[in-house]
């Protein structure tokens, strides 16, 4: 199964969004493979963000990320990144269709909700970037058969 990178942004964590957000990966039937609450710093969110690091608005975004902790996660399942992309909606909440996890609890561009990661690769090394090996779990659900036809399972 896939694996795929999540942070539910100071937004979330300031407008007690989180058991909503994370209630809807759930019930999609997304696992949760590892999950923690951590303070970023300037120095990851410059790693982090190193695509965005010299556009006008990057000052911005460190203070709204830094203003609280997040929660990052690892999340498993089939095609996980396509279907959390899908999930999560488009960047700018205000253009984020209904139903999708920014259009249902976002009005910004920059306060939008979820980082979540783009692509298989990223995800990969963004996992790697907020998880040690040790903090990833892989374990059996009693729900995979009744989310899962058998010919799905990797």
């Amino acid at each position: 199964m896939e694996q795929t990178f999540i942070i539910l942004k100071p937004s979330t964590i300031r407008r007690s969004l989180v058991g909503d957000v994370i209630s809807r990966f759930q019930r999609k039937g997304l696992f949760i493979s590892g999950i923690k609450m951590m303070q970023l710093d300037e120095a990851v969110l410059r790693e982090h963000y190193a695509h965005l690091v010299d556009r006008p608005f990057f000052p911005s975004l460190l203070r709204s990320m830094m203003a609280t902790p997040v929660i990052v996660m690892v999340l498993k399942g089939k095609d996980a990144v396509a279907v959390v992309r899908a999930m999560v909606g488009a960047t700018n909440c205000r253009n984020a269709a209904p139903g999708t996890i920014r259009g249902d609890f976002g009005m910004s561009g920059q306060e939008n909700i979820v980082h979540a990661s783009d692509s298989v690769e990223n995800a990969g090394i963004e996992i790697k970037r907020f998880f040690s090996p040790e903090e990833i779990f892989d374990y059996a659900m009693d729900t995979t058969p009744a989310i899962y036809a058998p010919d799905e399972l990797d």
